[in-house]
């Protein structure tokens, strides 16, 4: 049970309800994260620029921006995010062996060199402290660009935020994701 339950929805400011409604028609439900968040309407819609900022078509693949948030939540422990980027992953079209193939993305033929390269710094940058070697960046110099690394650190840094927001929340999952994370659990992952 979450520590801080989320609000409803329909108790929020017309501008607020706006936003978690167009939310709720990308992700297909409402998130408890941002419902517990919008008792502070400024917090919420400075971290929802920052999500769209991140998640905008960019230089960097939007499937390995899926991948990323789940090793970083992954790595991180978080129930809820591992949860979220699952269904996200799903919904975007990455299939269900890649995701449930996550830990194993060193020697799976389904990640590229530079997929394997981008999910190392994602797993070292999850742990406390910091894992990320000079090597592995230099690594990643070989197959991304200046701004596409700036990119990964940045989903990276986000599922850190949402890792410890929701980790320290104890967030409630929603019905959708909490299904894709029962899909995975019983796959074996």
């Amino acid at each position: 049970m979450s520590r801080l339950s989320a609000l409803s929805i329909d108790a929020l400011p017309s501008d607020l309800k706006a936003i978690m409604t167009a939310g709720e028609d990308i992700m297909g439900f409402t998130p408890n994260d941002g419902l517990i968040m919008a008792r502070s309407p400024l917090m919420l819609k400075a971290f929802l620029g920052l999500v769209q900022s991140i998640y905008q078509s960019s230089a960097l693949d939007n499937d390995l921006k899926k991948l990323l948030g789940l090793m970083t939540s992954s790595a991180s422990g978080c129930q809820y995010c591992q949860a979220h980027t699952q269904y996200g992953a799903l919904k975007h079209g990455i299939t269900e062996q890649k995701i449930a193939a996550i830990w194993e993305y060193q020697s799976s033929e389904l990640f590229s060199s530079a997929e394997r390269e981008a999910l190392d710094v994602a797993r070292n940058a999850a742990l406390v402290p910091n894992a990320v070697t000079d090597e592995q960046f230099t690594r990643l110099k070989n197959h991304f660009s200046e701004v596409q690394i700036v990119e990964i650190v940045a989903v990276i840094s986000l599922f850190g935020f949402l890792n410890r927001w929701n980790a320290t929340f104890k967030t409630d999952i929603e019905a959708a994701p909490a299904m894709a994370s029962t899909k995975f659990s019983s796959m074996g992952k």
